[in-house]
């Protein structure tokens, strides 16, 4: 998420954008932020799988048939969430109460059939996840970089190290214990901050690591979902990356940064959305996240994503409210 004291801070890098958008035009030559609670110890266990429960034979999801999506990671009840006619649900994995039962209802709700997406932060640590150990703080593993100031309690992590790749293959195999029909990936945008300390290889780093992820998730369930929050500028320097992600996620595209319940700037926008029509171009699902409350700047942003091919939401910044915006109800 994009602010100034937010944890998913999207830290746009001039250098990169200018790159991805010479090759853009290159291929076209003729020839105030509310931050949720942090959960307590106990709502972050770890998942407990239920052990008698046998779901129904997987399906490869129908990505395409999704035309509207809900992001709330705090506060997440299935029950209530299965009544909405949303098609994809993005939710984190505590909503699921460790059982594959949840998801599988909510997956065949009441509203309607729904394709689940699962948080998971790549990038960053979290001192509430299942994962942390007593101690890291003080006498932290190789990979625990320093803390966010934005976010108390979240650690950057050099996510290439294989410590932490091997926590977040198991988080996933969880995940995919849990039923999930996909994965949504948070701080992939960490490559650039240590791009800005000196890591020449953070971006192919970053982009390695995804892509392991999608292929040991596939190598169980073939149409896994795989869609990064944000960095968006990795499918156009990295093609194979776009080519193996189902999607993509992108927060404060119109209404948000650098803060909530206003226009996000111009050229900014702009310049995110030539990388985006590149991703649609591809057959991907981008999925769009606003930050405001405003009428008129909801309505706004609903209709310039959905006239570029964008699937839109707008929500607030907590992801801790299931909203449904008047006259863009799903359906």
């Amino acid at each position: 998420m994009v602010g100034n004291d937010v944890r998913r801070c999207f830290r746009i890098n001039h250098t990169v954008l200018i790159t991805v958008l010479a090759l853009l035009l290159s291929s076209c030559a003729p020839g105030s932020v509310t931050l949720a609670p942090t959960p307590s110890p106990a709502e972050a266990r770890k998942p407990t799988l239920t052990p008698t429960f046998t779901p129904t034979p997987r399906l490869t999801p129908d990505w395409h048939s999704v035309n509207d999506f809900l992001y709330q990671l705090q506060r997440a009840e299935p029950k209530r969430i299965g009544e909405t006619a949303y098609d994809l649900v993005i939710i984190d994995i505590e909503a699921a109460k460790g059982s594959p039962e949840v998801i599988e209802e909510l997956k065949h709700s009441p509203g309607g059939k729904k394709l689940t997406l699962c948080y998971i932060s790549i990038g960053q640590a979290e001192d509430y996840r299942f994962y942390w150990k007593r101690g890291w703080s003080k006498s932290p593993p190789e990979w625990l970089g320093k803390p966010d100031p934005d976010w108390t309690g979240d650690y950057w992590v050099r996510y290439w190290h294989p410590e932490w790749q091997a926590i977040i293959f198991d988080y996933l195999d969880h995940v995919l214990d849990l039923g999930f029909d996909g994965v949504y990936l948070d701080q992939v945008e960490a490559y650039q901050y240590w791009e800005e300390r000196g890591r020449k290889t953070a971006a192919r780093e970053m982009v390695n690591f995804v892509m392991a992820i999608a292929e040991r998730a596939r190598r169980r369930y073939p149409g896994f979902g795989i869609f990064p929050q944000n960095a968006e500028e990795l499918g156009v320097l990295f093609p194979e990356y776009m080519e193996t992600m189902t999607g993509i996620g992108v927060e404060d595209l119109y209404y948000g940064y650098p803060r909530d319940n206003a226009p996000s700037p111009p050229e900014w926008t702009a310049q995110r959305e030539a990388i985006l029509d590149q991703w649609v171009k591809a057959d991907k699902l981008v999925l769009t996240i606003d930050y405001t409350r405003i009428p008129e700047q909801i309505n706004d942003a609903y209709a310039r994503s959905g006239a570029r091919g964008y699937i839109p939401f707008v929500t607030v910044r907590s992801l801790d409210l299931l909203i449904i915006n008047k006259g863009h109800e799903p359906d």
